[in-house]
């Protein structure tokens, strides 16, 4: 079990269970609590991928989420391979297969190397300038190749076995990061009672505590108040601790989502558990303790495998107890890493530390370092690096009063570990619409205006300090509890501070050199300076024009260096040139975690009605309407589709049919204003519509054409029983949700969906007030008393219904509202009593026919997206005198109003057996050249057993004008003649719906 640089003491790992998995298919040894990154590290392996643009040889840069090199693939187990893996954020475990990406045909030999030999030619935007000649080697050679050759690692091939779950919450505070800050924040906080849930990223909550191992806290060791605070969070019944959880996008509403990594960790896991949670929050009070993030150095070839983030070596030793090499130099332009070096030299290691600062500038941390006998070179830059696929040296030159570099020499070393100072992690807070401040004392832009019920706190915004960022967690933590209560933490003193500095100092050609920005892009400085060189002078042309940034670390590391290149370029000031947009998520988020369980058959779920069980017990044939399965028809023995539907018709017609309405959207809205809100939204008026009526509702989108339509019953004054087509339900009220909260708010609205509230049974027919006379209670039925298109409240079988006496078949009709628990039992006794009125069910197939046969549209069938009222002969509804509603400008356009529009019509064939083909296309004359002019289009066809002939709607131009006019229709085989007429073909005075 040969460690090589696994120190012999120290560390958060359990030395007691060791670990085995694979890298590259040779097995690396561990322990459990190690990560990837620090299991490799422990056994000298520092090359472990391939740069993306040229091949370059990469190492481990960093210990955390903002690792932009070493990126795995990583297998947990057949049909679990995922690419682009963070080594330094997935946790080791036996049985774990890891490879590297990006090189063929080995790691330690690609064929794809030369392209750093090219690299004189791969500059910045070379792809804008190339591939362009010859035009057609575009197809044969070029996109191919660059096809080929785009993207990191290789997607997976087969289907995903594990489980996502997906998780709503509520809190009063939620925190982010369980940091100092976050800590503390989450102490103060939990001790008002208020509901908390504190998430880290990591897999134990801590962030820097975790290998602080000098610190103390209130006069004890940092590790002892760590694990009291989580002790006194733990026992909370009020306080929800999910480590394992990166908030990954911040949202409106205080709304955060959050992917919690449940069982990656695992060697097995137990039962059906998830893979992964999203957690979507809703939060009273947010606090934002997510930390900051190193920056390197910027140097010619800072890129080689084994040069980190200063702090990352530290972490290493003190979390991991791994030196990531035993011959150490540390290079920097700040305080904080001397005490990545004292740890260093604590542990054992040959140490040197470079510090391009002048000696007169830094701090105490210089005399603690020199006496715990390190070499330290002030007033030094780093001009170069030596080795291939592992540092083997740091090339360094005294800097001059007037820049110049001085004699080079080199340090010999193993590992280097660099720091250029910190950048507050502000993507949340941006993500959240909060606005930036630069702050020139630390050279960093942090949070400044808040767009959102949101703090943040501790390194987050800026502090750096360890007592600092305790008391701004706690401050903050109590102030989103509603408490003012205040703490001053006792806390060894933080070494903060540093130099900013772009691109280190260098005696050599800057055109020659290659000093790395961003490492997962291969974007240097050069490149960055070449593009504002080219006239790209915004911060975002540059990032998508040298897709600095643009990787999946999205720039954590590269951002600010890249900031200020583009600053010095432009010769401004670097707040004038401002940040690129911090989108989410913050980390990569695998498909699977936002999907959660709505894949296979809840992919696209099956919603049934309460009559669906009755309905398949009585031979019912079904198809998908929406989401919704509904009965199709119900055959009997030896029918076949036709047969039965027009039984069914003729049953409807000449005695009654019952048939499950369920699926209709239906949407309760409610208030003082609620006919106010009806007015606006609909093309008809809803102020003088007297409780217990209904009125045929006309809906349009601000374009002017027709959104959705249904009939609505006013209930009372400040009460609307909508209802909408079964497709259109949710988007209705998405529609209505969005002008009442964006354009609207001052109405008094209320809307709720009731679709699944309120089952409808309808029953058409001329025998249908006969069969529910003796059921209904407290509804008087006669049609004086209950005309068409009212609606009454009573029982029916003892149950309260809504009762609307509504059709869509212009027959005499009810529809009986009753809550869902009922419908069935409803159903049935409806069904039993109609027996002697010889009842028959029918389906959606049947519907269709006696509609069309009366000429009623079908939103989403007669209409296309580009229909208006008029066009399917419905201006009638508008009143003259209506103010303003949703699309009656639109209605005014030239284009609306214009003559030759397609209307709705009615066609006869000549040959009466003759059912036209819906979709079918209408022409003036079969013998005009191809292409042929297009008048319109079948949009329903129907064999009409009650009118003894087929019958057919379509949009035809200038319809109303052809009336009695021949038109053909295309069929499989030619064409053929028809006649236009109204779109009513049955009962075309409308007597019978007033039975």
């Amino acid at each position: 079990m040969a460690q090589p640089f696994r120190l012999s003491r120290g560390g958060r790992i359990d030395r007691t269970r060791p670990i085995v998995f694979e890298f590259n298919g040779k097995p690396v040894h561990g322990f459990a609590g190690d990560t990837v990154a620090s299991a490799l590290l422990a056994n000298g392996i520092h090359l472990v991928g391939r740069s993306f643009k040229y091949h370059r040889p990469r190492g481990i840069l960093s210990h955390g989420p903002d690792e932009p090199s070493a990126l795995l693939s990583v297998d947990r187990g057949p049909g679990r391979i995922d690419p682009n893996n963070r080594a330094s954020v997935v946790e080791a475990r036996s049985g774990l297969r890891t490879t590297s990406q990006n090189h063929w045909p080995s790691l330690e030999f690609d064929v794809g190397a030369v392209n750093d030999l090219l690299s004189p030619v791969f500059v910045a935007g070379f792809y804008y300038k190339t591939f362009m000649w010859p035009r057609k080697f575009w197809d044969r050679v070029y996109e191919p190749f660059i096809r080929a050759a785009a993207g990191l690692g290789k997607a997976p091939t087969v289907a995903d076995p594990d489980r996502y779950a997906n998780r709503h919450a509520h809190c009063d505070v939620l925190i982010v990061g369980a940091g100092p800050a976050g800590l503390a924040a989450a102490l103060a906080a939990a001790r008002t009672g208020k509901r908390v849930i504190l998430a880290d990223e990591g897999a134990e909550p801590g962030g820097t505590l975790l290998h602080d191992t000098t610190s103390q806290i209130d006069g004890r060791p940092a590790a002892d108040w760590l694990a009291e605070t989580l002790a006194e969070l733990d026992a909370r019944e009020n306080v929800i601790l999910l480590p394992r959880t990166t908030a990954f996008g911040y949202y409106n509403h205080n709304h955060v989502a959050m992917t919690e990594r449940v069982t990656d960790h695992l060697s097995s896991a137990a039962g059906q558990a998830p893979r992964e949670r999203l957690w979507q929050v809703r939060a009273e009070q947010v606090v934002l303790a997510g930390g900051s993030h190193e920056r390197p150095l910027v140097f010619a070839d800072n890129d080689r495998p084994g040069i980190l983030l200063a702090e990352s070596v530290r972490v290493f030793l003190n979390r991991y107890g791994v030196a990531p090499g035993r011959k150490l130099v540390f290079a920097t332009s700040g305080a904080s890493a001397y005490q990545a070096a004292l740890d260093a030299r604590a542990a054992g290691l040959d140490v040197t530390l470079v510090d391009l600062r002048l000696e007169a500038d830094c701090g105490p941390e210089l005399a603690r370092l020199r006496s715990a006998g390190v070499d330290v070179l002030t007033g030094h830059t780093v001009v170069g690096s030596k080795g291939r696929k592992r540092v083997t040296g740091l090339i360094v030159a005294p800097v001059g009063s007037d820049g110049r570099c001085g004699g080079r020499r080199i340090l010999p070393c193993d590992c280097v570990g660099m720091s250029g100072g910190w950048t507050p992690a502000v993507h949340l807070f941006s993500q959240s619409r909060g606005k930036l401040a630069y702050d020139e004392g630390i050279d960093a832009f942090v949070p400044s205006r808040s767009a959102q019920d949101e703090r943040s706190a501790g390194a987050a915004r800026g502090s750096y300090d360890l007592a600092a960022c305790l008391a701004e967690g706690f401050a903050a933590g109590a102030a989103a509890a509603g408490s003012d209560a205040r703490q001053d933490f006792r806390a060894t003193e933080t070494l903060t501070g540093f130099q900013p500095v772009r691109i280190m100092p260098t005696d050599a050609n800057p055109t020659k050199v290659r000093a790395f920005v961003d490492y997962q892009n291969d974007v240097t400085a050069k490149d960055i300076k070449l593009a504002v060189r080219e006239g790209f002078q915004s911060i975002e042309h540059v990032k998508r024009y040298t897709t600095t940034g643009m990787a999946t670390d999205q720039g954590k590391t590269s951002n600010m260096n890249a900031l200020g290149i583009v600053a010095g370029q432009l010769d401004k000031a670097l707040p004038a040139v401002g940040t690129t947009t911090f989108r989410p998520p913050y980390t990569p988020v695998t498909f699977g975690a936002l999907v959660g369980p709505a894949r296979h058959a809840l992919f696209d779920p099956i919603r049934t009605t309460p009559i669906h069980e009755w309905a398949e017990a009585h031979g019912a044939l079904f198809e998908n309407v929406a989401l919704w399965r509904r009965a199709w028809y119900f055959p009997k023995a030896g029918e076949d589709l036709h047969a039965a539907v027009a039984r069914e018709c003729k049953a409807v017609r000449e005695g009654v049919g019952i048939f499950d309405a369920s699926t209709l959207g239906k949407i309760e809205i409610v208030g003082r204003d609620a006919a106010e809100f009806m007015n606006r939204l609909y093309i008809n008026p809803w102020t003088k519509l007297a409780p217990g009526r209904c009125r045929y509702g006309l809906m349009l989108k601000e374009d002017g054409y027709i959104l959705d339509d249904g009939v609505v019953a006013r209930v009372s004054d400040t009460c609307f029983h909508v209802t909408t087509t079964t497709g259109g339900a949710a988007r209705v009220l998405g529609h209505m949700e969005d002008y009442l909260q964006t354009e609207w708010p001052e109405l008094e609205v209320f809307l709720t969906s009731t679709t699944e509230q309120w089952a409808v049974i309808a029953l058409q027919g001329p025998k249908a007030r006969a069969v529910i006379a003796p059921l209904v209670d407290g509804i008087d039925l006669s049609p004086d008393a209950f005309p068409h298109m009212a609606m009454r409240s009573g029982t029916i079988c003892g149950v309260p219904t809504r009762l609307f006496r509504v059709s869509f078949t212009g027959e005499l009709g009810f529809e009986i509202n009753v809550p869902a628990d009922h419908a069935r039992a409803v159903w049935e006794a409806v069904f039993e009593a109609g027996r002697a009125h010889g009842i028959t069910p029918y389906g959606t197939e049947t519907m269709h026919v006696l509609r069309a046969e009366k000429g009623y549209i079908i939103v989403g069938q007669e209409t296309d997206g580009t229909v208006t009222p008029d066009d399917v002969g419905m201006a009638g509804m508008i009143p003259k005198a209506k103010g303003d509603f949703v699309g009656k400008r639109s209605l005014a356009r030239p284009d609306v109003v214009a003559t030759g529009r397609k209307q709705l019509v009615g066609l006869m064939t000549d040959d009466p057996k003759l059912v036209l083909d819906e979709g079918a296309q209408i022409v003036t004359d079969t013998h005009q050249p191809i292409p042929m002019r297009m008048l319109g289009h079948v949009t329903s066809s129907y064999w009409s057993a009650n009118c003894g002939r087929s019958i057919a709607l379509a949009l035809v131009e200038g319809g109303r004008e052809r009336m009695n006019g021949h038109l053909f229709v295309t069929t499989p085989d030619g064409f053929t003649r028809v006649t236009v007429c109204e779109p009513v073909f049955f009962d075309v005075q409308g007597e019978r719906i007033n039975a």
